[in-house]
């Protein structure tokens, strides 16, 4: 099934304000994560889970929540079990990257956690997708947040939740913010080398960056042409069909939920990207529409098209492996 798409900020998104806990995704969680539901499919509710998985209680609902939200994990009953696009990602023998040793993994999961059909995160969908403008103040954003909640019919989260939210957003994703409270936070929280936000100063030009919000719309020229491609083609699966067919570039470029808004990629980045992968590959070519426009042109289908194309990002996987797992593009749902 086709996810909600509308331009209503959120209205595709579960109400899931504030449920990581305050804890960005650290390095080693999702591998953890899956190796304890690969044995055990109850071992997240078991009092032994922080021993199982070496963290605090208090970060136990974070692990969890965080597999969910990268399509990792799915809801069976009170359980979680591992996904199709889990094995392939992160299987010991057979996975594209069992570590998340290269950055390729980490883009590509921002796409998943920004695209997922029911997106667990309206905040990050909301700042890198709709929001109108770049550079925020964490009360601006606070407000905003508010209103695109109530908009998509959810409760008005309190304002503690979102800035909870922001803060998480911020300890993510900005390769130095100042208000970190660790050096160890700094060190393990690995979606901070794809450099998406920069903490910024406050309208009144304080000293502490803490204050504001910078999303650096240019920091996708460094995501991989693989991953824009595939996130490229998975967009056209979910909003043009499962059928062979066509998009504008210029739609990949600026719909909300298209690749250059959720990847942060320049229209011609993702020209150019767009461009590369479609030479090498036969089922794929980029024409001009009879009104001179662009378009990205696939003569089979988009879904298991993206993944065949997402496996060349993986040089060591099997040929096969672009049509291993079938729904790669579309996890169960939670």
């Amino acid at each position: 099934m086709s996810p909600r798409y509308d331009r209503i900020p959120m209205s595709g998104c579960l109400p899931a304000f504030g449920r990581h806990r305050g804890y960005p995704p650290r390095d080693g969680w999702l591998r953890k994560v899956y190796v304890a539901l690969l044995q055990d499919r109850s071992a997240l509710r078991r009092p032994q889970a922080t021993v199982v998985l070496g963290v605090g209680k208090s970060m136990v609902p974070a692990m969890a929540f965080w597999s969910q939200a990268f399509g990792l994990a799915a809801r069976d009953g009170r359980d979680l079990v591992p996904t199709d696009r889990a094995r392939w990602l992160l299987d010991e023998e057979a996975g594209a990257d069992p570590y998340l040793e290269v950055d390729t993994s980490l883009w590509l999961l921002h796409w998943w956690l920004m695209s997922a059909e029911q997106c667990h995160v309206p905040s990050w969908r909301y700042l890198f997708g709709y929001s109108p403008i770049s550079r925020n103040s964490r009360a601006e954003l606070q407000g905003r947040l508010a209103s695109a909640a109530e908009a998509a019919g959810h409760k008005t989260p309190a304002r503690s939740v979102l800035a909870a939210d922001i803060a998480c957003l911020i300890s993510m994703y900005a390769l130095r913010d100042r208000a970190a409270t660790s050096f160890e936070d700094e060190l393990s929280n690995p979606f901070r080398t794809l450099r998406l936000l920069d903490p910024e100063p406050s309208a009144g030009g304080a000293g502490d960056r803490s204050h504001g919000v910078f999303v650096r719309r240019a920091a996708g020229r460094r995501c991989p042409d693989a991953v824009q491609a595939y996130a490229s083609l998975d967009f056209a699966a979910r909003t043009a069909g499962p059928a062979p067919g066509s998009i504008s570039l210029a739609r990949l470029a600026s719909d909300p939920l298209g690749p250059g808004r959720l990847l942060l990629t320049g229209n011609e980045d993702l020209r150019r990207a767009v461009h590369r992968v479609a030479r090498r590959h036969a089922d794929l070519a980029v024409v001009q529409s009879g009104d001179g426009q662009e378009i990205l042109a696939y003569s089979r289908g988009p879904a298991l098209l993206a993944e065949e194309v997402l496996a060349t990002a993986y040089p060591a996987l099997q040929p096969e492996a672009g049509r291993a797992w079938g729904k790669l593009a579309l996890p169960p749902k939670s």
